[in-house]
Order: structure tokens, then C-alpha cells, then sequence
């Protein structure tokens, strides 16, 4: 596992505030690797689930600083997205 990821799971964590997210999500972080969050809280891992967002290390970095709107960072073909929109809106919520 990356350092990307191995930070990135800490800091998804901290950002839900201990809570699980009702559905499940993975992020694929180019060239790093994938985490995994739902019920549990976030994790590393490459599990199926319901709705895959596909997105740069840099670009996945700046949403989780709050430097990059998630959805403006769809809408400009930074941020992929796969499955059901509807959580990938409701993730972007919680990261925001």
C-alpha cells in the first residue's frame, strides 16, 4: 500500500468523524492504489462496491484539503465516476 493511500485513509477517517457511510464506495487513486468506504469507515482495499470514483493522486489530494469542489472536479473530467450517482453526490457531501 502507498504512503497516498495509507494518509488518505487517515484523513477520510478523520473527516467522517468515526462514522460509517451508508452504502459503499471505493476511490481509485491513479498509479496508488484503492480504499474502500462504507459502514466501517474508510480502509484500503479494492473491494466491488457500489459506486467508483476514479480520479489522479494530485486531484483526490486537493479535494480532501478542500482545495477542489468534488462535483466541479467531475464536471471537468478530473474526477470519474462509476455506478450510482446518487452516492457518489451523497459522498461528496460528506467530504465537503
Amino acid at each position: 500500500m502507498s504512503d497516498v493511500v495509507t494518509k488518505a485513509v487517515a484523513a477520510l477517517n478523520e473527516k467522517m468523524g468515526g462514522a460509517g457511510f451508508d452504502g459503499t464506495a471505493k476511490f481509485d487513486i491513479e498509479d496508488e492504489g484503492s480504499i474502500i468506504i462504507d459502514n466501517g469507515g474508510a480502509r484500503a482495499g479494492d473491494d466491488d462496491a457500489e459506486v467508483t470514483l476514479s480520479a489522479s493522486a494530485e486531484t483526490f489530494q486537493a479535494i480532501l484539503e478542500g482545495e477542489q469542489n468534488a462535483t466541479a472536479a467531475f464536471m471537468t473530467g478530473k474526477l470519474s465516476v462509476d455506478g450510482d450517482m446518487g452516492l457518489a453526490m451523497k459522498l461528496a457531501g460528506v467530504l465537503g
